[in-house]
C-alpha cells in the first residue's frame, strides 16, 4: 500500500506544478512599423531550415530581417539559406572562452539591425500567426519571453523524448519559478527587445556558459526584467534531434544534470516525486508476483492515464508511447546516468562534434 501511495502522491505532484501556460492571443494590439529581426545559428541544420525558413516567410507579422549563422556546416545548411533569400554570415573562428552557440548568436545579433531580436533554433516550426502571437505577447508583458515547444515527433525513437519534454514543461512553467531570480530561458525560441539585451551584455555576459538559455535567463531576472515561458501548444513545434539515437542522447544528456542546478526547492520536489513515483510504477512487471505487483501496476496506469493528458499540450506522441511510458522512462534513466557520468567522471559534454568542459566551460 505504501508504494500505491508514492505513485499516487507523485501523480499528485504532477497536476501540482504542470500548467497549460499557452502563449496569450491578443487581437486588440495593433502591431505597427515592428522591426523584428530574427537569428537562426545553425550547425549542419539542412534538414531542418527549410521548415523554419517556409514557415517565416508566410506570417502575418512580417520579420524585418532573417539572419543565418553558418557555424562550421558541413552539409547544405549555406546553400539551403541562400536559396530562401536570407542574409547568412560565416561565424568567425570560435574564440578561447567562448562555446560554440553563444559565439555564433552573439556575431548574429551584430548585423541585426531591428528593436526587437527573437533568437531562434533551426528546428523550430511555426504556425502563420506565431511571430504576431509572439511580438503581441512580449509587448503587453514586458521583459522577454521564451517558448517551449510542441514537439513534433514521427518515430518510435524520437518519442523516447515523452519524459524529458514533460518534464522540460514542468521546470519551465513550474508555478515556484515565477520569483526565482536564477529563472531561466528555453533557448529554442526567446523574444527580446535591444535594449533588454544589451543591458544585460547579451550573450557575450554569458559566453563561456554551457547552457546558455537557462544562463541567459538568470541574467535578465537579476538585472530585474520579467522572464515569462510559455508552451508552445498550438503555435511553436519544432521536431527534435531527428538524425539518431547518439544525437537524442548527447542532446538532452548534455544539460540534464547541470539544468537542475538553477530551479526552486519547490520545482525540484515536485519534479522529484513525480519521477520517483514514475520509475517505480515502471517496475511493476518485476514484481507482478508478489505483493508489490498489484499496487504498482495501479500506479503505472495512473501515470499512463496522467500522461495521454499531458501529452495533449506537450507534443505529438501517439497512443502508443504513454502505454508502453516504461520504454520513455528506461531511456530518460539511461540518459541521467550518461550525464551524471559526462559531468563527474568526464568533465565535460558532447555535442555536434564538440567537448565543452564542465568545470572550465572551455571547449575543445
Amino acid at each position: 500500500m505504501a508504494l500505491l501511495v508514492i505513485c499516487v502522491l507523485g501523480c499528485l505532484s504532477g497536476f501540482m506544478i504542470f500548467r497549460r501556460q499557452v502563449i496569450p492571443r491578443s487581437t486588440d494590439q495593433a502591431l505597427n512599423e515592428v522591426k523584428l529581426s530574427i537569428i537562426i545559428p545553425a550547425r549542419n541544420e539542412a534538414d531542418n531550415l527549410p521548415h523554419l525558413l517556409h514557415a517565416l516567410k508566410i506570417q502575418t507579422l512580417e520579420p524585418y530581417e532573417v539572419i543565418v549563422v553558418d557555424d562550421f556546416s558541413e552539409d547544405h545548411t549555406r546553400e539551403i539559406a541562400e536559396n530562401y533569400g536570407v542574409t547568412v554570415i560565416s561565424n568567425p573562428k570560435l574564440p578561447d572562452g567562448w562555446t560554440g552557440k553563444n559565439w555564433a548568436v552573439w556575431n548574429g545579433y551584430s548585423k541585426a539591425t531591428g528593436d526587437l531580436i527573437a533568437f531562434l533554433d533551426a528546428d523550430i516550426r511555426f504556425a502563420p500567426r506565431a511571430l504576431e502571437c509572439l511580438v503581441k505577447a512580449r509587448n503587453k508583458l514586458g521583459g522577454v519571453l521564451s517558448i517551449v515547444p510542441y514537439h513534433y515527433t514521427e518515430n518510435l525513437r524520437e518519442r523516447l523524448a515523452l519524459i524529458f519534454n514533460v518534464l522540460g514543461v514542468f521546470a519551465f512553467t513550474s508555478p515556484f519559478e515565477k520569483k526565482n531570480n536564477q529563472k531561466g530561458l528555453y533557448g529554442s525560441c526567446i523574444v527580446t527587445t535591444r535594449e533588454d539585451y544589451e543591458s544585460i551584455k547579451g550573450h557575450e555576459g554569458i559566453k563561456s556558459e554551457m547552457l546558455d538559455d537557462l544562463n541567459l535567463g538568470a541574467a535578465y531576472a537579476r538585472a530585474g526584467i520579467p522572464v515569462n515561458n510559455f508552451i508552445g501548444y498550438g503555435l511553436v513545434s519544432f521536431r527534435m534531434y531527428p538524425q539518431s539515437l547518439k544525437s537524442q542522447i548527447q542532446g538532452f544528456g548534455k544539460g540534464a544534470v547541470l539544468g537542475t542546478s538553477k530551479l526552486k526547492a519547490g520545482t525540484l520536489m515536485l519534479t522529484a516525486s513525480w519521477a520517483t513515483g514514475l520509475v517505480l510504477s515502471a517496475a511493476f512487471p518485476f514484481f507482478l508476483a508478489t505483493s508489490w505487483g498489484i499496487p504498482l501496476l495501479i500506479g503505472y496506469l495512473l501515470y499512463m492515464a496522467q500522461l495521454f493528458y499531458f501529452v495533449r499540450y506537450v507534443g505529438i506522441f501517439g497512443k502508443v508511447t504513454p502505454v508502453i511510458h516504461v520504454v520513455s522512462t528506461l531511456f530518460f534513466i539511461m540518459v541521467m546516468l550518461y550525464s551524471m557520468y559526462q559531468v563527474v567522471f568526464l568533465g565535460h559534454v558532447a555535442w555536434k562534434g564538440r567537448h565543452v568542459k564542465v568545470g572550465s566551460r572551455r571547449v575543445q
